[in-house]
């Protein structure tokens, strides 16, 4: 196993201490470590274990558990835990299944403070399998055991040379990896051997989670001193709700990267509105991570690309990006990768380009991406000192050459080989010296010529990809901005609950309902939320007395009932009535409707509001996700949240950034700018509009599900036309 990496020379600042936490140093880091059902067979796992530890020279006291053989590879061994003199740190138990609630128990006795379980056998196999499980995690937990898995791949920590699954040609460096695939591991390590800058330090396949999930693993990696940067791959989430408190503890020191497979179906099963339909999405999953600084990966081949990158550079101070390239062609394809990763291109200083141009055939664009136009065939140390120029303008926050620096000598003549090597000492110096990302990508990067294989060694990223490399400049960007943004930004207070909506709650509970739309909108009133002025008819009779209270207004009815959820579906709802008689023939129309769609429905009258005036319609939405807990939606209103899904996700509570942001995330933002001559909407009002939301549903666990579809948003303030509260009776 190779001991030395890359080292970054692109990071000066030294790495944040961080104050050690997580129980999981005691045993992911052991001075011993006990294999129990180890093997002299060569195909089982408890012999693969013994030659990784054996041949990684592991520094710690092994122990062999096996009661048939003396020794194995020369280590002797004992017939059970209770047999070791020594104190145990570590137990990789390879035995069946049902060994284990026994085996847990003896480890409780031997004081133990770790257990990876191979076996698999549990939950994943149905109930028999879930009591087994159980029945294993009630043995740890009485005897102080932590467990990693069951069903797991193993583990390894390279810095202590515990290498439990043997894997060869695999060297130790800053990337801290929980991979729910062990096949993932296998396929990153490849990569790394042959095409990476770092290597990694700790591993975990974190199984089934019966005990330790991604939380209690990020906390171990973000305090771990040989981690840079922790990276995981994840196809389901336990607790989301402790791993996002984890990593907004955590993305403030060091970088974390998720690739999250799959999408969950969970809440759309049951969903009662807009809110819940769109919820337990991939793409919530997504926005929930980034609103705590992890940088999301969405295609498996850029996970060790974005992860090397943030370890070797942590970050950018922004987007912009200067590019220098030796070719049109590559500059036009960088620009429109540059743009469709949300990144933009620096403009660069008059200053700038007249060193440029002091520098370049007279021919060079030195717009940006600049183009060298030949300059550097015959010279390649040209491009260090374009670097170096735009390096050290203010309105570059990241350098990315392309082209075919590294081949000079190669494509025209051997005799540019020199020149290139100076120019890569050049690129190094440069690294060290500034606080800005340096970022090369190669078509020669494959064969590995001299100049770019000393870039390697020196920590300077060469990429084969020109996809790849601008993935990494987007992580780069994004937790730079987040760092920035984040600061001094606390999360919103709930409010105060107010003791008549918890009547109100209790209620709509003791009737076995939800909230009628009228007590919805009292909720909403009551804290601040702008709601239009409406009047309730229990009877036609009221409706004279209505009309008049409105006088003359165009007004809009919709029927009362805890049975019509969807009220124009029911038919239960008419608009722009004007006058008493057109309210009266509007109110027998609704009743008949709702009537034949459900002739059972408890129907308590109508609701009678002014039709609200012409602007932009949105939806703002809450559901209690059962990963996530409460999570925040928004997006453009009426037909477009249901066959466009334009939407914003973000776990509450939620601070002012969040929720700008948000306004700021969907697609059809431009939309808010007002389009064809519409003035555009008051942005900060939905701000403030989203932020008292957030504070209503932390103040009230009653509440399940909110959808305010639509708000009307105006240049001016917005207004709430129509409101639908899930309640929660559990908590009633």
């Amino acid at each position: 196993m190779t001991q030395t990496t890359a080292t970054s020379v692109q990071t000066s600042e030294a790495q944040p201490k961080v104050v050690r936490k997580s129980p999981l140093h005691d045993f992911l880091a052991p001075e011993s470590i006990a294999i129990v059902g180890a093997s002299a067979d060569p195909t089982k796992r408890g012999y693969k274990a013994m030659v990784g530890l054996i041949k990684g020279h592991y520094a710690g006291r092994i122990y062999p558990i096996n009661p048939k053989v003396p020794e194995i590879l020369g280590v002797p061994t004992f017939p059970s835990l209770d047999d070791i003199p020594g104190p145990v740190d570590l137990a990789l138990i390879c035995t069946p299944a049902a060994t284990l609630p026994g085996l847990m128990a003896e480890c409780g006795r031997k004081g133990v403070k770790g257990a990876v379980i191979l076996a698999a056998g549990f939950r994943e196999t149905g109930p028999e399998g879930a009591k087994l499980e159980q029945q294993i995690l009630d043995a740890a937990r009485a005897g102080g055991v932590r467990i990693i898995g069951p069903n797991t791949s193993g583990m390894f920590n390279l810095h202590q040379r515990v290498n439990l699954l043997d894997l060869s040609n695999v060297k130790a460096g800053d990337i801290g990896f929980i991979s729910q695939s062990g096949n993932m591991l296998l396929s990153l390590v490849l990569e790394a051997e042959h095409n990476g800058h770092v290597g990694f330090s700790t591993y975990v396949g974190p199984g089934n989670q019966t005990d330790i999930g991604f939380n209690d693993y990020l906390r171990y990696l973000g305090e771990d001193p040989n981690t840079r940067v922790a990276t995981l791959y994840v196809e389901g989430f336990r607790d989301g709700q402790r791993f996002l408190q984890a990593a907004r503890e955590i993305t403030p020191v060091k970088p974390v990267v998720v690739y999250k497979s799959g999408a969950t179906e969970l809440g759309k099963k049951a969903a009662s509105s807009h809110t819940g339909a769109l919820a337990g999405s991939y793409a919530m999953t997504v926005d929930l991570l980034k609103q705590v600084g992890v940088s999301v990966v969405h295609h498996s081949d850029e996970i060790l690309p974005v992860a090397e990158g943030l370890a070797l550079m942590q970050k950018a101070n922004g987007k912009r990006v200067a590019v220098i390239a030796d070719g049109g062609g590559q500059a036009t394809i960088t620009s429109d990768r540059l743009s469709e990763a949300g990144l933009e291109l620096a403009e660069l200083s008059e200053a700038t380009r007249k060193r440029l141009a002091s520098i370049l055939f007279a021919q060079a664009s030195l717009a940006n991406p600049v183009d060298v136009a030949g300059t550097s065939d015959a010279n390649p140390e040209v491009l260090s000192q374009c670097m170096e120029i735009v390096a050290e303008d203010d309105s570059v926050d990241a350098v990315f050459l392309v082209g075919m620096f590294g081949g000079y000598h190669t494509r025209f003549a051997e005799s540019l080989l020199g020149g290139e090597m100076r120019a890569a000492e050049a690129m190094i110096e440069l690294a060290k010296r500034i606080d800005k990302p340096l970022l090369i990508y190669s078509l020669y990067a494959p064969v590995k010529p001299p100049a770019l294989r000393r870039l390697h060694e020196a920590g300077v990223p060469v990429y084969a990809s020109i996809e790849y490399a601008v993935k990494v400049l987007q992580a780069l960007g994004e937790r730079g901005l987040y760092l920035r943004n984040q600061h001094g930004r606390p999360l919103q207070e709930g409010v105060a609950p107010s003791e008549d909506m918890q009547a109100m709650f209790a209620r709509a509970n003791n009737e076995g309902r939800d909230l009628y739309e009228f007590e919805a909108k009292t909720l909403l009133r009551t804290h601040g939320i702008a709601v239009a002025e409406e009047r309730i008819a229990h009877h036609a009779d009221e409706l004279g007395e209505i009309a008049a209270a409105f006088g003359g207004l165009p007004l809009a009815m919709k029927v009362v009932s805890r049975d019509i959820l969807h009220k124009s579906d029911a038919g239960g709802v008419k608009l722009n009535l004007v006058g008493e008689a057109a309210l009266r023939t509007a109110y027998d129309q609704i009743m008949t409707s709702c009537r034949a769609y459900d002739a059972n429905a408890d129907i308590r009258g109508v609701l009678v509001t002014p039709m609200a005036k012409k602007g932009t319609e949105i939806i703002v939405g809450v559901v209690r996700d059962p990963i996530f807990g409460p999570v925040l939606m928004f997006g453009l209103g009426g037909i477009f949240v249901e066959i466009l899904e334009d939407v914003a996700f973000r776990a509450i509570p939620l601070s002012r950034e969040d929720a700008r942001g948000m306004v700021e995330q969907i697609k059809g933002r431009k939309i808010l700018d007002g389009v064809r001559g519409e003035p555009p909407v008051d942005r900060e009002a939905l701000v403030d509009l989203l932020l008292k939301v957030s504070g209503i549903v932390s103040a009230y666990p009653q509440l399940s599900e909110l959808d305010l579809n639509p708000v009307i948003a105006y240049p001016d303030g917005y207004a709430v036309v129509d409101a639908r509260i899930i309640t929660n009776r559990s908590v009633l």
